[in-house]
């Protein structure tokens, strides 16, 4: 049985604890409590900080500089710890970028536009970017978009033509499928159910 992937809200790490147990809600790396030894090191703070940040969700390595930022890590104490995840392999942008895609697209039905998107606000490169939307070939990204029409088409009935098509399209449009796309699988879609109006659905296609 595959382990489904959970994807954190986007502010979800920054209420992470530090390793050690002491709140973050100061914004600031929490010192060592008396009895446990000389305070740590900003290096070792910012190790226990990612450590946990990582535990269980995968993480950019923009989600983590903002995180240790927000802790108070000095710059060149977090630069050199994500340097050293980065070569362990426990940081992974490209990793987490195909991953993504991957599961947004199958759970969510999102576009290559949405998930780019999304992609950005976590401080993706774009050429990682670009390899990670690379996964979905314009076949299955219409596919999908036929999956999502098919699923909402029962849910307009009733409502007139017009109405249908702007509903549906516009469901589309939110989930990063192109215009020319997501009118083309509509119309198809009533097509197939006998109620388009050819004259009607011509006037939202785009111009030459």
């Amino acid at each position: 049985m595959t382990r489904r992937t959970h994807w954190p809200d986007s502010g979800e790490y920054d209420a992470a604890p530090v390793a050690d147990g002491g709140s973050t809600d100061s914004g600031g790396p929490s010192p060592s409590r008396a009895g446990d030894g000389p305070p740590r090191t900003p290096e070792e703070q910012a190790r226990a900080i990612c450590l946990r940040l990582l535990t269980g969700n995968p993480r950019t390595k923009k989600q983590l500089a903002d995180a240790l930022q927000k802790r108070g890590i000095p710059d060149e104490a977090a630069d050199e710890v994500l340097s050293r995840f980065e070569e362990a392999g426990l940081i992974d942008d490209a990793a987490f970028a195909g991953a993504w895609v991957e599961s947004r697209h199958h759970s969510r039905g999102l576009a290559r536009r949405a998930l780019a998107r999304e992609l950005r606000t976590k401080g993706v490169e774009s050429t990682l970017i670009d390899e990670a939307v690379g996964q979905l070939d314009p076949e299955q990204e219409e596919r999908t978009a036929r999956e999502l029409v098919d699923r909402k088409l029962r849910s307009t009935r009733g409502l007139d033509r017009d109405k249908r098509l702007r509903r549906l399209a516009g469901m589309l449009a939110r989930k990063g499928y192109p215009e020319g796309l997501a009118l083309r699988v509509v119309r198809q879609a009533l097509e197939a159910e006998g109620t388009d109006d050819p004259d009607l659905l011509d006037d939202y296609l785009p111009g030459d």
